[in-house]
Parts: C-alpha cells; structure tokens; sequence
C-alpha cells in the first residue's frame, strides 16, 4: 500500500520549482517591479554617461508637503545647469500622448491602457522641489524618460524621450544657473527633508496618492487640463470679467470662462 505522506512529498518535490517560477515570473511582471527595472536602467545610464561631478544624482526621494500629501521622485540630477528632474516610465507597446492631455495610452496588440500624462506628474514634483528648496521655476528642467520596448506614435513634446536619448538632452543645456554653494545648499536640503526609505514610507505614499485620486475622481471640473493645478476665480484684467484661472499662474496660464 503507498503512503499517502511519501506520494504528496513526491508531487510537491516535482512541482514546487514550476510553482517558484510562476511566483517569480508574476513578481518581475508587477507594476512595482516594472518601475523598479525602470529606475535602475536609468540609474545605470546617469552613472555610464553623465559625469557625476557634474550632474550629482539624487535617487528615489520622498518629501513631504505643505498640503499634507507626498511626493516620490524617481531621479533628481543636481547640476550647475540647472536642477533635471528625471519621471521613468518602463512600459511597452504604442505609446499615444499630447502636452496638454491629462491620460495617454498605451497600446498592446488590439488591448489600450490609460496611465497619468508624465509631463503632468513630473510637473508636480517640479512645483514639490521648488517649495522644499526655494529656487526659482527657471532652476528646474523637467525630463520624461520611457524604457522598455515601446514606441511613440504621436509627437512628444521637445522633454520626452525612448531609451539613453535623454542624457543628450540633459548635456545640451550650457547656461550656468546655480554656482557650487547653491548646489551644496540643494543637496544638503535635500538630505535633511527626504522620508527615510522604508517599506512604510512607500506604504503612506500609496495610501497618500489612493485619497488624492479618489477625491480629485470628483472634482475634475476644478482640475486645470494643462497642468493638474486648481482652478480657482480670478478677474480678467482687461474688461473686468470673472473666470477660472489656474493656481499656479504665472507658471500656467490656463483659463476656462464662467458657464
């Protein structure tokens, strides 16, 4: 008679590396994990092609804002340039997307996915820098890098690149904007106000960002289109008449007249 504990030790020795691999397979193909591949490509790229005593790298940063909420930047590129800051995307695919658009999309075969525009996300970590340091809009260059086997199939705007191309951008700027005080003053910033890396900082920051959708889900008529800022009432100048104006004039200058 078989032993029913020696033919079940028998299945399980087979089938448990078939079971390891799907594990691991499913892991590699989460979001978290895309993301992850994703900034470490660019991590690999920033220290191959540009010097880090030029352009001194910040990674994975979290900072806390006025408002309450958080923000989590990707890569921070510290330079007498100007301060680049760096949104990874790691997707494959057609990418379809426009400036002012608040989703683009991805396609796969005959499937869509809709995801945040970046220039808009990227826009608000720009607006999270500037607060935390107190430099000028002008101190910072927003840069959107996509990785991965994906392909544009509409015209991006002049910031956002497929694969190391970005970095030509990045060395194209030659103005000097911050001398070596300044960038020790950033960098020190930085250093003092960044959350600890922790699995509960990133835990809070998805918590944070779940109720901030879910409550900007409602109130897209008060959402600024081009930038993701409140619109909020203002007068017009010229003949005196009310309409909706974006919070972050004079950076944006959207508006929307009163229905």
């Amino acid at each position: 008679m078989l032993d029913p504990g020696a033919v079940y030790s028998s299945i399980f020795s087979n089938i448990w590396p078939i079971i390891l691999l799907v594990v691991v397979i499913v892991f590699f193909k989460s979001p978290f994990m895309k993301g992850k591949i994703g900034e470490g490509i660019i991590n690999l790229t920033n220290s191959a092609v540009l010097d880090e005593t030029i352009y001194v790298p910040v990674k994975n940063i979290t900072l806390s804002l006025s408002d309450g909420t958080t923000t989590q930047i990707d890569h921070i590129l510290v330079s007498k340039y100007g301060i680049f800051v760096i949104e990874t995307k790691n997707m494959k695919g057609w990418i379809f997307g426009g400036e002012h658009q608040k989703e683009w999309t991805q396609q796969i075969y005959k499937d869509k996915y809709r995801f945040q525009n970046p220039l808009r996300q990227n826009f608000r970590h720009l607006k999270a820098l500037e607060e935390t340091l107190g430099f000028p809009t002008s101190a910072f260059i927003s840069v959107i890098a996509f990785v991965g086997e994906c392909e544009f199939k509409t015209k991006m705007p002049s910031n956002v690149f497929r694969g190391i191309s970005y970095t030509r951008y990045i060395r194209s700027f030659a103005q000097e904007k911050l001398d070596p005080l300044q960038i020790r003053q950033v960098l020190n910033k930085l250093q003092n106000k960044r959350l600890d890396q922790s699995f509960q900082t990133d835990r809070n920051h998805v918590h944070n960002l779940t109720e901030r959708f879910a409550k900007t889900a409602f109130s897209d008529i008060d959402t600024c289109p081009k930038c993701g800022g409140t619109l909020i009432l203002r007068q017009n100048r010229t003949n005196g008449n009310a309409l909706y104006g974006c919070a972050n004039y004079p950076t944006c200058k959207h508006t929307r007249p009163i229905a």
